[in-house]
């Protein structure tokens, strides 16, 4: 089976160092843009600050060929499988990031970039967002 994957934006943000960014969001990640392509801004209707969403990313610095990693990088613990783990090197390296919208900027009619202020997001600068997705709520 051949995929194919098309990024709809890219993550702009003060995390350069890929060494330097915390493992999760809620370890000190900033506020960052989520830089939507035009071609799919008209997806973005009906999303709001305040909405909690799913940001899935394409870890594409990662290596690919790991299946197996010491948690969290230390060495002091015993190697695990990729799978037990939120590594992001792995076969496929999807990044799962659960934020809070902040801003909106930009018109999804505009034909321009629409700019998505997102916090906390611990995922470096350029990296390729694929998807987004509310964060359902309970409503029984």
């Amino acid at each position: 089976m051949d995929l194919t994957l098309t990024p709809i934006g890219a993550v702009e943000s003060a995390l350069a160092d890929l060494d330097a960014a915390p493992r999760q969001g809620d370890e000190g990640a900033p506020e960052a843009w989520l830089v939507i392509d035009p071609r799919f801004a008209a997806a973005l209707d009906g999303l709001a600050p305040g909405d909690d969403l799913l940001v899935f990313t394409w870890l594409d610095r990662a290596r690919r060929d790991l299946l197996r990693v010491h948690p969290r990088g230390d060495t002091t613990r015993p190697e695990a499988g990729v799978f037990a783990t939120r590594s992001p090197h792995r076969p496929n390296p999807i990044g799962l990031h659960r934020v809070e919208l902040v801003a909106v900027s930009g018109a999804p009619t505009s034909g321009d970039a629409v700019r998505l202020l997102v916090r906390p997001l611990e995922a470096v600068h350029g990296t390729p967002v694929l998807d987004l997705k509310p964060v359902l709520r309970d409503e029984r």
